[in-house]
């Protein structure tokens, strides 16, 4: 399975992205709370992934946070909810929104969401009702962070070295102002060096 992945921002055109991890490149599908958040083309960036499998095809969809995947997967358990419904509920409520809705049972609101009709609306409030309560807490608390310090750790990872080399060496080569591109070209000048 496929976790996470951290590289560079080769395309961005809801709802695909492409993202180059060591020269492959990989084609995702995201919601637009994440496509919102996202770098400029050619930034590095870091995923939360979920591989979905189907006869037909392997689909790789990505997310900014770990609460987006946390609710996706959640979603995509229950009957009649395929990743498309997940992604389209994803893309018109953020996470918070989405438990707060269901905590109150206001399934009225949910049907606003585009393929989301009265039966499936008051069955994601009926079936998910009981976890709402700790999932409103921490929505949100996970949000992947874009600093030039954390996007080249991520980076360097995703080079092959250890995840405490890489924050050790992007710590070390960070001076105020660059970018992550600037600091990993930086961080691996350093490591050639010694």
């Amino acid at each position: 399975m496929i976790g996470t992945l951290s590289g560079k921002l080769i395309s961005k055109q809801a709802p695909l992205l492409l993202l180059d991890v060591a020269g492959v490149g990989y084609e995702l599908e995201a919601p637009l709370s994440t496509f919102q958040n996202l770098p400029e083309v050619g930034a590095l960036l870091s995923l939360h992934t979920h591989l979905n499998v189907r006869e037909d095809a392997h689909v790789l969809f990505g997310f900014g946070s770990l609460a987006e995947k946390t609710l996706f997967r959640e979603l995509i358990r229950l009957n009649g909810v395929g990743p498309k419904l997940a992604l389209s509920i994803l893309s018109g409520l953020s996470v918070a929104e989405f438990w707060n809705l269901v905590r109150a049972q206001d399934a009225v609101r949910l049907t606003r969401l585009p393929g989301i009709g009265r039966k499936t609306a008051e069955r994601l409030v009926l079936e998910l009702k009981d976890r709402a309560g700790a999932q409103v807490e921490t929505a949100g608390a996970a949000v992947l962070s874009h600093t030039p310090v954390q996007e080249a750790r991520r980076a360097l990872e995703a080079l092959g070295y250890k995840p405490s080399e890489a924050a050790r060496m992007s710590e070390m080569a960070y001076q105020d102002g660059m970018n992550a591109e600037q600091l990993v070209r930086e961080s691996l000048k350093r490591a050639v060096r010694s």
